[in-house]
């Protein structure tokens, strides 16, 4: 199981930022490989809140299962994958105080486990550059929003 790890310091306090940030169908305006976000059932925050996420990866589609399994307001949002490739993706915002006002670093860490026809591990290792590329773009996309 592969863990990747991005993050960027965002101009706006944590509270602005999770404002933004907890609304998980939004991801969708500012993740690049996410097509579309859709809940299954009434919740759309909080622990317990499923969605499917039509992922694009170049020539690679698959739907996403995910369920939030952790939900602190303003530092916190994870969400376990249980679609084709699990695993946990994790959201994690720090005040960062700076000579303009409080700042945010906004860390996102993901360890997927990929299934065998992907290349399992090997397959893993292979994306994990792809996948820190497409990962700190879509974070440089979030962080423009403030």
């Amino acid at each position: 199981m592969g863990t990747t790890r991005v993050s960027i310091v965002v101009q706006a306090a944590p509270s602005v930022v999770w404002e933004d940030l907890r609304h998980i169908r939004r991801h969708a305006e500012w993740m690049s490989d996410a097509e579309s976000i859709s809940f299954v059932g009434d919740a759309s925050e909080g622990v317990g809140a499923r969605f499917e996420c039509v992922t694009r990866l170049g020539p690679l589609r698959l739907i996403d299962k995910m369920e939030v399994t952790d939900w602190q307001e303003e530092a916190v949002l994870e969400i376990r994958h249980e679609g084709l490739v699990t695993g946990v993706g994790r959201f994690e915002l720090t005040p960062v105080a700076g000579a303009g006002g409080q700042s945010t670093r906004f860390e996102w860490t993901e360890t997927l486990r990929f299934p065998w026809w992907m290349g399992g591990p090997v397959g893993e290792s292979a994306a994990r550059p792809v996948l820190r590329a497409v990962w700190n773009r879509n974070l440089r996309s979030f962080a423009a929003r403030f």
